[in-house]
């Protein structure tokens, strides 16, 4: 299927001490790059999430928030730093009696001291935690995807409708490019009679610059290879092959042989419908660069 590279998923699931609630954010990017934001405690979970997404994800720039809550207490132990408790009131007492002063710490003061709790986190069971957080993981990713492909769909018929477009495009550039000798060579016999009046005309040296032009305005190859890079893409659109760089590469071909085309003949008519070319592949390119 034809995947975008934008699009979002999340997915939310309870556990007995904790919730795991998981956002995937991409957007347009040439390679796989991914950040992730976790709880400090999990930091070893950013290279198997990586990995994870590695498997589903070609291209695009994702980035994985993780927020994990913790409801039960056991794993968090509050305890009293007593010995610096006990410097700190020693010093109160020493500045009470010595100036006189009144000494009203309480206990919610003294717990305002720095460091005075000390909080410690039960060591996690990482292998336990993966399992709990893969699911809602793959979920995130499964809402992701959906959302990449809905939009890859729209962009597929968006751009199999401009490859139509193309194709009669350079029908008519093959069918006009075709009658250009022809009109090359009655102007250029015309031309002579008008300079040489009824001088007879040299036939054989008339059909040697009708040659010569004709050789120049050939755009046969360039034709084939155009309908043929068009056929290619619009190709890969229908079957569903997501493949952004191959189509931009693509892209880049057909724009190089109607910049040929446009080299070689200045005929007005086909002028116009090059630039209309050139205004669609640009738009194909613009799309193509959000394509997996």
């Amino acid at each position: 299927m034809i995947r975008s590279m934008t699009g979002f998923g999340k997915a939310t699931a309870a556990y007995d001490d904790k919730t795991v609630s998981i956002e995937i954010k991409s957007v347009n990017h040439r390679y796989f790059e991914m950040y992730a934001r976790t709880p400090r405690s999990c930091m070893q979970l950013e290279d198997l999430i990586r990995s994870q997404l590695q498997k589903k994800i070609v291209r695009g720039k994702i980035e994985v928030n993780v927020n994990i809550s913790f409801t039960g207490s056991e794993d968090v132990k509050i305890s009293v730093n007593k010995e610096l408790l006990k410097n700190y009131l020693d010093a109160f007492n020493e500045i009470s009696e010595e100036f006189s002063l009144k000494n009203d710490v309480s206990a919610s003061i003294a717990l305002r001291i720095p460091d005075a709790l000390v909080s410690e986190t039960k060591e996690m069971d990482m292998d336990k935690l993966w399992s709990e957080v893969l699911p809602v993981l793959e979920e995130a990713v499964d809402a992701l995807i959906d959302l990449r492909t809905r939009e890859g769909g729209r962009i597929a018929e968006d751009i199999i409708s401009k490859c139509e477009f193309i194709k009669e495009n350079v029908k008519y550039i093959e069918a006009r490019s075709e009658k250009l000798v022809g009109e090359y060579e009655t102007k250029l016999r015309n031309r002579i009679i008008q300079l040489l009046g009824d001088t007879h005309v040299d036939e054989q040296r008339l059909l040697t610059e009708v040659a010569i032009m004709a050789d120049k305005v050939a755009i046969d190859e360039e034709i084939t290879r155009l309908n043929s890079h068009c056929a290619a893409l619009a190709e890969m659109f229908e079957s569903g092959e997501s493949n952004g760089k191959k189509m931009d590469f693509i892209i880049q071909e057909m724009n190089r042989e109607v910049n040929t085309i446009s080299s070689k003949i200045g005929d007005i008519d086909i002028t116009k419908k090059i630039i209309e070319l050139k205004n669609c592949i640009e738009k194909i390119r613009e799309q193509i660069q959000n394509i997996e």
